[in-house]
This record gives structure tokens, C-alpha cells and sequence, in this order.
């Protein structure tokens, strides 16, 4: 069985559980919490997905880093993936968990990547945007590169709008190829 199922299914599992408490949010943030870590440090993460590493030792690593900073629910899920072993696991049941909470939520994700960063008023037109779009509320993830001359693209789901001068440039290239 491929690991996004199996991440899909302990994140479902998670958010089941967590609707039941009423702890949603808190769970929440601290898969968020979770993800900034695995992200943010490589060895903890090779450790995780070590096979050298005994199961024990993960779980007194993980007791260390997240016991008493999160949730008892969110830390149970830990527990089982180390009972399981299931460590390297961590970063996907994040991910999948993100998922379930945004549709849960009615949350859409959006990314903007625009040459400089987004002001105040850009940020809000974006979100209003996306928002009677998808008849959801837009969280935007915003990027900045260069490349693009000027404009913006916008990436909503598998959408994507490129109002970038560098794609009408490269459109201008082509046609007069």
C-alpha cells in the first residue's frame, strides 16, 4: 500500500477523532507544528525514516520534541506510528491531514506569485478573487519571483492564471515563430 494512503487514512482517522473531542483547531496546529519541524530539521527527519534507529529511541525523540506541546490526541497519533512503524510517516499525515481540515473548513488554498511582495490591498483583492471563485475562503500562499517581468500568476487547485509578462512575451515568441 503506497505511504499517501496510508498517511490519508491515519490523517482521516485523526480528524474523525478530533471532531468527536472538539479539538479540531488545536489538532490543527499542531500538524502545522509538526510539518515546521520535519521541515525545518533534516537529521530529525533522517531519523525518523531510519531503519537503524530502534523504535524506542524515535519514540523518547519524539516524547522530547512534542509531549506537553501539543495535544494528547495529536500525540496518541505519534505513539501508534511508532508502535506501527510508521515515523517517516509524520510529514504526509500532516499534509493529508491540511487537506481534510481545508475541505472540512471550506478553505480553499491558493498560491500568487508576483514580482514584488503583495500589498495590503493586492492581498485582500486576491482573496475576494478566489473566494467567488471557489465559494470558498481563500488562503493565499504568496511567492515572489523576478521572471516574470511583471503581472502575476495565480494557481488555485489544478487552475492556473498567468496575466505574467513573461508568459505574454514567450506567447509573442511563439507566434511569430
Amino acid at each position: 500500500m503506497s505511504d499517501s494512503i496510508v498517511a490519508y487514512r491515519y490523517a482521516k482517522s485523526l480528524i474523525d477523532l478530533a471532531t468527536e473531542k472538539g479539538v479540531v483547531e488545536e489538532v490543527n496546529k499542531d500538524m502545522v507544528f509538526f510539518k515546521q519541524v520535519s521541515t525545518d530539521n533534516r537529521q530529525f527527519m533522517k531519523a525518523m525514516e531510519s531503519p537503524i534507529v530502534r523504535h524506542d529511541a524515535k519514540l523518547k525523540v519524539l516524547k522530547k520534541i512534542f509531549e506537553g506541546n501539543v495535544n494528547p490526541i495529536t500525540f496518541s497519533i505519534l505513539t501508534i506510528l511508532t508502535k506501527k512503524n510508521r515515523e517517516s510517516l509524520i510529514t504526509s499525515i500532516s499534509d493529508e491531514y491540511q487537506k481534510l481540515y481545508n475541505q472540512q473548513n471550506a478553505i480553499e488554498v491558493a498560491t500568487v506569485t508576483t514580482v514584488e511582495p503583495l500589498t495590503d490591498a493586492q492581498r485582500t483583492e486576491f482573496k475576494e478573487l478566489v473566494a467567488k471563485a471557489t465559494g470558498k475562503t481563500a488562503q493565499l500562499t504568496e511567492k515572489t519571483d523576478e521572471a516574470l517581468i511583471g503581472g502575476y500568476v495565480l494557481k488555485v487547485g489544478d487552475s492556473q492564471v498567468d496575466t505574467s509578462i513573461r508568459r505574454k512575451l514567450n506567447d509573442l515568441k511563439l507566434s511569430l515563430n
